[in-house]
């Protein structure tokens, strides 16, 4: 069976990064009618909070992107203490009791001699007095994993074939020296443990792969298809890692996005589809295929997210959006017509509330001065109300007889007179909604 996961770490509200991450592992899983693992890594007690636990599955819920069971790897420090002890057996498995002071002067030596700045494995010259005699200097030192230095190959799902050179590469520590564990050996447990055969990330932890590669290996798991998709960049293609922060999901919620709108840009962003509004998350499961991503850096732009969401409401129904109605203070009796004026003119539901004031307090009359004797006799032929929906088009016809005017000389005028705004919906419609008209003076 196919099983996926999405890993992440409870120190943080998700972003539109990990959103991608997230949502391609749980396509390949749906479309495969496989399971979908939602793992909270929090092996780090200091900085993961439950209040990030709680918001990541809020995010996810919002989005639609159900899990099928959580992990939590706080609850499975004992595997990765039996892995551990397993390395150790084989021999693949050495601590280490460098400073970070003494390690940054090997990169720098390394460097300066032309040489890839890899750990040298001092540490494995050690005896035993030596590594008694550190420890009670320094403490417990880290653990790494020892690297058969050959070639590490793979198919990327995205990336095509992939081979690294374990000697360009340190061996990885997967214990620190307070004994917490580490992501590298965490994950590979799991995923062994868990029957994970997918795995999709960014292409930043390639590397990370090729030594997961190893330790799986070493501990007789069998690898899982990995694939490494493009990171994101800004629309200039600028490094979009420190503005992640701002494009918490939760933002992006708060700023009106609807959740198709944004899975619908995520499922294809980057890939040779192009991005196309999906009404429900089934055409998304179905037209979804890994292999047809790039691996060159994607450009995002959140205003892309805006157009997405307004053809998303412009599709809903009344009963889909009646509580955000209501909350704009629109009266149950005007709602239907009321949306089915707003909906062709609103980006977010938001902006409701704005269109509701226009129709409940009128707008501020916009007239210029070649149309004020124009507007002052065509006010004067509207009837008192109630409108309805043929009073538009009766009214500018009366006003066409006595003026003589005609086409945008005509409409333009009328509108910019009763709703101060050049654009916007039908007049028909949205005349019979208008509560007062402060053209009247």
């Amino acid at each position: 069976m196919t099983t996926t996961r999405f890993a992440p770490s409870p120190t943080g509200y998700i972003h539109v990064g990990n959103l991608r991450t997230a949502l391609m592992n749980y396509l390949i899983a749906r479309k495969a009618g496989g399971t979908f693992i939602l793992r909270i890594d929090d092996t780090d007690p200091e900085r993961s909070k439950e209040e990030y636990v709680d918001a990541i599955k809020q995010d996810l819920e919002w989005l639609g992107l159900h899990w099928d069971r959580v992990e939590r790897q706080s609850e499975r420090l004992d595997r990765y203490a039996e892995a551990a002890d397993k390395l150790r057996e084989k021999g693949r498995f050495y601590e280490a009791f460098e400073t970070p002071t003494e390690l940054d002067l090997k990169r720098k030596k390394q460097l300066n001699m032309g040489k890839p700045p890899v750990y040298d494995r001092a540490a494995l010259n050690l005896n035993d007095a030596e590594k008694d005699a550190l420890r009670a200097e320094r403490g417990n030192g880290v653990w790494r994993f020892r690297l058969d230095h050959e070639r590490i190959e793979w198919t990327d799902g995205i990336l095509g074939d992939i081979s690294i050179d374990a000697a360009s590469v340190s061996d990885p520590v997967l214990i620190r020296g307070d004994g917490q564990v580490l992501y590298t050996i965490a994950s590979v447990v799991d995923d062994t443990e868990m029957g994970v055969t997918d795995v999709v990330r960014g292409s930043d932890h390639v590397t990370n792969t090729a030594t997961q590669i190893q330790i799986i290996q070493a501990l007789g798991g069998t690898c899982p298809r990995f694939a490494h998709h493009s990171l994101l960049t800004g629309p200039q293609g600028e490094a979009l890692s420190k503005r992640l922060g701002t494009l918490a999901l939760r933002d992006l919620r708060e700023q009106g996005v609807q959740p198709l709108a944004l899975l619908s840009l995520m499922a294809r962003l980057g890939s040779s589809d192009p991005v196309e509004l999906r009404t429900e998350m089934a055409e998304l499961i179905d037209g979804f295929d890994i292999g047809r991503f790039g691996a060159a850096p994607t450009k995002f732009d959140v205003q892309d997210l805006f157009p997405l969401t307004a053809k998303h409401l412009q599709s809903l129904s009344l009963a889909d959006v009646a509580d955000a109605v209501a909350d704009a203070g629109v009266p149950a009796e005007l709602a239907e017509p009321f949306w089915a004026m707003a909906r062709e003119n609103i980006t977010t539901l938001a902006d409701l509330k704005g269109w509701w004031e226009l129709c409940r307090n009128g707008a501020e009359p916009l007239i210029a001065d070649e149309d004020r004797e124009f507007i002052t006799e065509a006010v004067a032929l509207l009837p008192e109300g109630p409108f309805d929906g043929a009073t538009w088009g009766q009214w500018t016809s009366a006003v066409k007889d006595a003026t003589g005017r005609k086409g945008k000389s005509l409409f333009m005028p009328l509108r910019k007179a009763l709703t101060g705004m050049e654009r916007g919906p039908e007049m028909a419609t949205l005349l019979p909604l208008l509560q007062v008209i402060r053209a009247r003076g």
